[in-house]
């Protein structure tokens, strides 16, 4: 079977460094176009980032690449549209790209299925207004969010520096006991290194927003990667047929 090539269209730079990682790891090529706007995490300027004109541009520059799916590398920059939008965005984006596509967004509800996850704690780091639109989005998929943190970081270059540690202390603050699994809902924060402690910080699975776009683009493509080192979402699960 061919190695499938997934493109990301990943805003602005921060923590893009992920995706490299992630094709290090698996058997897959992962390229990143890139496009820009104003660095702040504001509602106005979240708009304008996900645009239509904005995602054709990163459709564009992925041609060359002849992916097999394409994914629009932001949480914030889709759930902003709210659901009914962020889901004309994924159209608008499929046309442009001419291949299946997705947003993290959509990737973040996916991989909560995958798992069975049906309560979550978010551990964002927007400011509150911003994160709550989050919230809202996973609502109106049928995910219960028991509990709720946001950080109130303005800009993603911000959330690009955060140490390994300070992931580690943002994931701790923001779980909940009777949550099933953290949500930590920023493609600016590395956190693919970090995986393996958050969850067993945890002793539960942590879906990141790096971690969820990589395994979308891929399930887009027709594939189930696996690694032991990307967490409990790309663990190997076991298939019960009935008898």
């Amino acid at each position: 079977m061919p190695v499938p090539t997934i493109g990301f269209i990943y805003p602005d730079h921060a923590a893009e460094d992920d995706y490299p990682r992630a094709e290090s790891i698996l058997d897959a090529r992962l390229p990143v176009a890139h496009i820009y706007g104003t660095d702040l995490h504001a509602i106005p300027e979240l708009l304008d980032l996900g645009s239509p004109d904005k995602l054709r541009d990163g459709a564009a520059q992925l041609t060359a690449h002849r992916p097999d799916a394409v994914v629009w590398a932001c949480t914030s920059g889709s759930f902003v549209y709210g659901p009914e939008g962020a889901r004309e965005q994924v159209r608008g984006l499929a046309d442009a790209a001419g291949v299946p596509a997705s947003s993290t967004s959509f990737a973040f509800v996916a991989a909560a299925r995958e798992l069975g996850v049906r309560r979550v704690a978010v551990a964002a780091s927007y400011p509150d207004d911003v994160a709550r639109l989050f919230a809202d989005f996973l609502a109106d998929a049928g995910i219960t969010v028991v509990a709720f943190r946001s950080a109130g970081i303005d800009t993603a270059a911000e959330v690009g520096t955060l140490t390994a540690e300070q992931v580690l202390e943002l994931a701790v603050a923001g779980d909940h006991p009777e949550a099933d699994a953290l949500l930590i809902p920023d493609t600016a924060m590395h956190t693919l290194e970090v995986l393996p402690r958050l969850e067993a910080a945890l002793g539960k699975p942590v879906l990141t927003a790096n971690q969820v776009t990589i395994w979308e683009g891929l399930r887009l493509a027709g594939r189930t990667p696996i690694s032991s080192s990307l967490g409990a979402l790309f663990a190997e699960r076991s298939v019960h047929v009935g008898g």
